[in-house]
């Protein structure tokens, strides 16, 4: 893989068991997808297209249109995770509900995104896109920073994009059949 690859670690993600970032196949995807130039969102929904594209007639532009937002944080808004967004959204596509007056499967899901969410958190300390660079300011400039090798080596993204879809894969796992 290259110099911005990840580091080998285990990464425990208070799920059922272990999850090795460097084995799941997802999070190598997502990982590659990252360094090719999509942003965090994006190459975690990219990443799991093989599970819904087919199923419900989803093309990859769409998927990669939708999730364009979602980078830095909510467009460098240094929000939410992109890579979390990201996972949210893989999520919603594969358990999500589709009918206004679904209380119990909106709860159902509901409750789904916060395991998620605090599954990365658990192993993050954040779900926060400003907390996770260790930035101050709440607003970034619109214009992204190259992808050289100090822009990899400054920022823990290429991991977090890595746990995000390794966390999504090991939900897959323990309540469907990948």
């Amino acid at each position: 893989m290259g110099k911005a690859d990840l580091r080998a670690e285990k990464i425990d993600v208070t799920l059922d068991n272990s999850i090795d970032i460097t084995t799941s196949a997802y999070a190598a995807k997502a990982m590659a997808l990252f360094k090719e130039g999509y942003n965090c969102s994006q190459a975690v929904c990219l990443a799991f297209a093989d599970q819904y594209s087919e199923k419900y007639s989803i093309e990859e532009s769409v998927i990669l249109k939708l999730s364009s937002s979602f980078g830095g944080g909510m467009g460098r808004l240094r929000e939410v995770c992109g890579a979390v967004t990201g996972m949210f959204m893989v999520a919603g596509i594969l358990y999500g509900y589709d009918e206004p007056d679904a209380d119990g499967r909106k709860a159902e899901h509901y409750a789904r995104i916060q395991k998620l969410a605090q599954d990365f958190e658990d192993q993050s300390g954040s779900i926060i896109c400003r907390d996770l660079l260790g930035l101050t300011q709440k607003r970034d400039e619109p214009t992204p920073e190259k992808r050289t090798e100090n822009y990899y080596r400054k920022r823990p993204c290429v991991e977090k994009v890595g746990l995000a879809a390794a966390i999504m894969e090991q939900y897959i796992k323990q309540n469907d059949s990948l």
